[in-house]
């Protein structure tokens, strides 16, 4: 299909429009979970790192199970539906809570219903355009999700602040924008044929045994050193908290830094489609080192505003352009899996990389952790150079 020709298409819309709404529901409530949780329900900092790792393990390893199920059935949106209709039943019902005990199963379970949902998602985005878009596929889609990022904390904060409500009653309100996206998955997302690339879907091709590529192992690889230097975003804050933005800024400086991500989301896709996965991925992993150097010798509060701004350009360029790169690399009928892998690798470098970045800060300072970041997304822009990035 010639490029001038090709159309995001139904899926993609509608995909969008439920990650939109997903986010304005999740963010609604996670942005005051923290103190949610060290207040009224008096848990300890530990116990709140306890939650959010837990979480994140249990989605990140339901990703890869997913993501090989929807391979061997043939089939993405039972799974989408099924992962979205689980975190957002369960993730309001924080309202109800009594014990951070509780927020955490409702937490696991919010996950586990991403887990379930995410491989299967992306997979069926893949499968529903034309490759010379896939880029900007990803991109569009990441950049609804990120606009939802900023309609929902400052929803919550004009309902705290304007219409005086408690927090329960916030976090109730979240069922609403949720059950939006449920409804929007159901009857918006069809089961895409899967023959964009294949006229004729043979026996081979729907082989789960086929294997995948070397370079996709390889760019795995990559992206695992790159995610051991890319730590919680909270440090992000609590460094601009240093260099004296406000605490009270802080969610409006939450909400700007999502203004860019969405904003620079479907364009860093598209010039993925135009000049390649590999450049794209380079640039924004340079973006990230020089962002990640520039904190560590800031000193002033206008200079977190500027590294914001542009560390918003990083997931613009990367976040798609990923996605899409994993599409290119892997065989049709093994694409589900291939995402389950790729979020794994996100997951396990996750895990400790947020422990190095904050062990480094305590003990050598701040600046030195920010370098490690800065030097480790440096590493990946030149373990990506001698991968080949198309099929």
């Amino acid at each position: 299909m010639p490029r001038a020709r090709a159309r995001l298409g139904r899926n993609v819309y509608a995909l969008a429009v439920v990650s939109f709404f997903t986010d304005v529901s999740s963010e609604m409530i996670y942005p005051l979970l923290p103190a949610f949780l060290t207040t009224a329900l008096g848990a300890s900092a530990s116990f709140v790192g306890a939650i959010e790792g837990a979480a994140e393990s249990t989605a990140a390893l339901l990703k890869l199970a997913s993501g090989w199920w929807s391979d061997r059935v043939r089939r993405r949106k039972p799974l989408v539906v099924l992962g979205y209709a689980i975190a957002s039943a369960v993730r309001p019902l924080v309202a109800i809570a009594r014990s951070a005990s509780q927020v955490l199963a409702i937490r696991v379970t919010d996950r586990i219903g991403k887990g379930i949902r995410n491989s299967p998602r992306d997979a069926l985005i893949a499968d529903s355009v034309d490759p010379s878009i896939r880029g900007r596929a990803f991109g569009f889609h990441r950049g609804a999700d990120h606009a939802g990022g900023v309609v929902g904390p400052l929803l919550a904060f004009a309902l705290i602040q304007w219409w005086h409500l408690p927090l329960r009653t916030v976090f109730w309100l979240a069922v609403v924008p949720g059950a939006i996206a449920v409804a929007a998955v159901i009857f918006g997302v069809r089961e895409p044929a899967r023959s964009r690339e294949a006229p004729q879907t043979t026996h081979a091709e729907v082989d789960l045994r086929q294997p995948m590529s070397a370079r996709f192992w390889a760019f795995l690889g990559v992206v695992f050193v790159f995610t051991l230097g890319n730590s919680t975003d909270a440090f992000l804050l609590l460094r601009a908290q240093q260099l004296g933005v406000p605490v009270a800024m802080m969610p409006i400086l939450w909400a700007f830094l999502h203004v860019i991500k969405s904003a620079s989301s479907t364009p860093g896709g598209t010039l993925s489609d135009r000049i390649g996965r590999k450049p794209t991925l380079v640039a924004g992993w340079l973006i990230y080192a020089v962002v990640y150097f520039a904190f560590g010798l800031a000193h002033s509060a206008w200079h977190a505003w500027t590294l914001f701004a542009v560390y918003g350009l990083f997931f613009g360029l990367t976040e798609g352009t990923e996605r899409a790169l994993v599409a290119d690399i892997v065989p049709l009928a093994r694409r589900g899996t291939a995402f389950g892998w790729y979020y794994l690798a996100i997951g396990l470098g996750a895990l400790p990389a947020s422990v190095i970045f904050g062990a480094l800060w305590d003990r050598f300072g701040s600046h030195a952790a920010f370098n490690f970041g800065a030097a480790l997304a440096l590493a990946a822009a030149v373990g990506i150079a001698p991968i080949t990035t198309r099929r």
